[in-house]
């Protein structure tokens, strides 16, 4: 009978573990709010990044600037302004102290400092150029910035130290511009999404860039997706959101996950398409997707990153198609366009998401 009684507790103790573990990950996620952006009506916005620090920035296109919200409490901080008119596109967390914003107009990239909310510094990457997505590679100390080019895209490489431009890497085989990209530290490489290869709408895929060297590596070629947004999981693991442009082009609407190491597809969701940013958590090891095209309507895609599954899609709102997520206290961040149906967006918002 002791004996039993110390299985059946170490059991018990056993299973109360791995229920903990895995309560973040299955854990509901609803709406719980709205955030109001104050100045014009939010009706364009684009790519959200969440710091250590838990500081939400968005790029409100809107507003020709870069909002600042505290993810815990939701507080608007204010707005670093100084963009074009075209406003700001990609960001990215640098630290805690700054981001790092791309301008719409100029072909420049903006430092922001938290603190004051003010631009720093301005990064020219190709004059008369408009600057895209971006992403951070810390081991290196540079930003990969994507310019649009009438041609075949040339990402930027900038060291965030020297604040200059080292490098660029000419993707040829691209003929419709290039989406979110991400860096793998288990690899040391950069991943990029280029939706069409050689003009083949059918033919997309993920582009490798030593960051090192500034050479192209040999790509990971996906079919029928034209890869939009990116984010890096467990296992190495990346979250491919096959974007809005492939539901128009007639492909079917699915997400993929695929191995950074190997260049394997190790995972098709066909429950969530027609998405753009993709975001991921490590604390609670979730995928989230802003599928602003989803089939049936805009909606949140929740997938659960380490057994690679969906999990839920939560309507959204209109253009939702950007997406960020607080590890510290769990919540997601959608901003959504002005409806005037729509009684608690009616200027537009950021919608809020948290564990029930």
């Amino acid at each position: 009978m002791r004996v039993l009684s110390i299985l059946t507790a170490t059991m018990v103790a056993l299973l109360g573990a791995a229920v903990a573990h895995a309560a973040p990950s299955r854990a509901a996620l609803r709406r719980v709010g709205e955030i109001a952006v104050p100045g014009q009506p939010l009706k364009k916005f684009d790519i959200g990044f969440v710091n250590a620090a838990g500081i939400y920035a968005f790029a409100d296109t809107s507003n020709h600037g870069l909002d600042l919200i505290d993810a815990s409490t939701g507080r608007f901080l204010g707005r670093a302004g100084g963009f074009g008119l075209g406003g700001p596109k990609g960001v990215v967390a640098v630290g805690t102290e700054t981001f790092w914003a791309s301008d719409g107009d100029s072909g420049t990239v903006k430092v922001v400092d938290v603190r004051t909310r003010r631009i720093i510094a301005s990064v020219l990457t190709e004059r008369g150029k408009t600057t895209d997505e971006l992403t951070y590679a810390p081991r290196d100390h540079l930003l990969a910035v994507m310019p649009k080019h009438d041609g075949p895209p040339i990402p930027n490489l900038i060291s965030t130290r020297t604040r200059k431009v080292v490098g660029r890497v000419m993707l040829a085989a691209a003929t419709d511009g290039a989406e979110q990209p991400a860096y793998v530290p288990a690899t040391g490489l950069l991943y990029l999404s280029l939706p069409v290869l050689q003009h083949v709408k059918a033919e997309g895929a993920i582009a490798l860039i030593n960051p090192r060297t500034r050479r192209l590596l040999k790509p990971i070629h996906v079919h029928q997706c034209m890869p939009a947004g990116l984010a890096l999981g467990p296992h190495s693991d990346l979250l491919v959101g096959c974007g809005d442009d492939a539901v128009a082009a007639g492909f079917p609407a699915h997400s993929l996950i695929l191995n950074a190491r190997t260049g394997k597809v190790v995972a098709r969701i066909p429950q969530v398409g027609g998405s753009d940013e993709a975001y991921a958590d490590p604390r609670v090891q979730r995928y989230y997707l802003a599928a602003a095209k989803n089939p049936g309507g805009p909606v949140l895609g929740i997938l659960d990153a380490r057994t690679r599954r969906w999990i839920a899609n939560l309507p959204s709102g209109p253009q939702a198609h950007s997406v960020a997520a607080d590890a510290r206290s769990g919540k997601v961040f959608v901003p959504i366009a002005a409806n005037p149906a729509d009684g608690t967006c009616r200027a537009g918002c950021v919608a809020v998401f948290a564990p029930s």
